[in-house]
């Protein structure tokens, strides 16, 4: 007979809380080495960003200090780790000294609450602002071991199932949508060029403002299909492969292809505003709204793919957007159109297990408004 677990009032205390920011509220651990007798915990779509459940004992305000200078260094890491400029954090102590002085609304980004019960969580003015629902869901039918094997088995089965959502985003599909474009991009140009055709045929699929003026509108989205030179088209062709296999298989297949079509379109109409008579060929304002879509998506979840978006994305983006200043005959315009278009797109489209409702409707409507703004630069304001 196994013997019965025991739990001191703190403990079960601390566990009562991990389930309900765990269970209740989506908030995640952080891994921290070398922090004994405390737990961090992170909900970046929270208003109330980091959560500390800390039992470990601090008598003087000396302690409470050097605790605060510690929560703080800790905090600038997850920042960075993060991308997040402005994080706050709750500190619940669970075992603080009379001696310390704490002021619980001193500081806004540095939350503190002292909890050495349940009945403090009722009378704590900052609880019941930031999580109402908090005493209310301390209450439970289950006593003793019966009590710490709901908690355990509850939290991990949140936890499993979290780690299969997170599983099922990163798991590489086939991208046929990718594949698709790449067919077709190479069709455009290679076809006409063994027949000696490429000319007529870009002739008739560029982005040239003055015939779209005059009703071709569909070149705004044959362009994008378009190459001017075996190089050109081998590039792009590589690079939406690179790029468009990821982000298809993140953001699945009808997704993928809306946020292609809609950057190209988006590039196409800001070219369109500074390419006077001059006309344009590349998928790369698609391609580029592949690598907003790519920032918007790895930023909400940065605290996977944090260091990649630093090393890896927004260097890229930049160091492709300076070529294109510096080189002449690179339209730009066209990559800027298409890098705004996608990120908006995916934000309307929304990110799975991340996105709420009232993003995704304002996504729609800011992307209507980008797509207006430069259809009337392309049409009306530069006509």
């Amino acid at each position: 007979m196994e013997p019965e677990v025991m739990l001191d009032d703190k403990n079960l205390l601390a566990m009562k809380l991990l389930h309900y920011f765990i269970t209740e509220k989506n908030y995640n651990p952080i891994i921290l080495q070398g922090v004994e007798n405390e737990i961090w915990l992170e909900n970046l779509q929270e208003d109330c960003k980091v959560i500390r459940i800390v039992s470990n004992y601090i008598h003087n305000n000396e302690q409470f200090d050097f605790d605060t200078f510690k929560t703080k260094k800790i905090l600038s890491k997850i920042k960075r780790k993060t991308l997040s400029f402005n994080i706050n954090v709750l500190s619940i102590f669970l075992d603080l000294g009379e001696n310390v002085k704490l002021d619980e609304i001193s500081n806004p980004n540095l939350m503190y609450v002292n909890v050495t019960n349940e009945k403090d969580i009722k009378t704590s003015d900052l609880l019941k602002r930031v999580f109402p629902d908090l005493d209310k869901k301390m209450t439970y039918e289950e006593k003793g071991e019966a009590l710490f094997m709901k908690i355990t088995k509850d939290i991990n089965k949140h936890n499993q199932e979290d780690a299969k959502k997170v599983e099922k985003t990163f798991k590489m599909k086939f991208p046929m949508i990718t594949y698709i474009l790449i067919s077709i991009n190479l069709f455009f140009f290679f076809i006409p060029y063994i027949f000696g055709q490429l000319g007529n045929v870009n002739g008739i699929m560029a982005m040239y403002a003055p015939y779209i003026r005059q009703g071709q509108v569909y070149r705004l989205f044959t362009s994008m299909f378009a190459h001017a030179s075996i190089t050109h088209v081998l590039l792009n062709c590589y690079s939406l492969y690179v790029v468009g296999s990821q982000m298809e298989s993140f953001l699945g297949k009808i997704k993928f292809l809306f946020i292609y079509i809609l950057s190209g379109l988006a590039g196409a109409l800001l070219s369109m505003t500074f390419s006077g008579n001059t006309a344009s060929v590349g998928a790369s304002g698609a391609i580029f709204g592949i690598l907003g879509s790519m920032l918007y998506f790895g930023y909400h979840y940065r605290v996977y793919l944090g260091n990649v978006i630093k090393s890896q994305i927004i260097p890229l983006i930049v160091l492709n957007l300076g070529i294109g200043f510096i080189v002449p005959g690179i339209d730009n315009a066209c990559h800027i159109g298409g890098l705004i278009g996608g990120a908006l797109s995916t934000m309307a489209l929304g990110i799975d297990n991340k996105s709420t409702t009232f993003e995704k409707v304002n996504g729609w409507i800011i992307t209507a408004i980008y797509i207006v703004f430069v259809g009337y630069m392309a049409f009306i304001y530069t006509a």
